[in-house]
């Protein structure tokens, strides 16, 4: 998996929310094993390394 893709850099970001107030997500830009960059937001609920891997993994392929 670590030779999948490259972490380049993570921005918290934040967006109006559907029901009220704003929500928080965070902008992964990651780069692939093939070369091509690529970003992926993951939800602050999701941003552990258990949940999030999985999430970049999947844009990276």
């Amino acid at each position: 998996m670590p030779n999948d893709f490259k972490v380049l850099k993570i921005t918290e970001l934040v967006r109006p929310g559907e029901v009220s107030g704003v929500e928080k997500y965070y902008r992964h830009t990651i780069k692939t094993k093939g070369g091509v960059i690529l970003s992926v937001d993951v939800s602050e609920a999701d941003f552990t390394q258990e949940k999030a891997q999985p999430i970049l993994l999947a844009a990276a392929k």
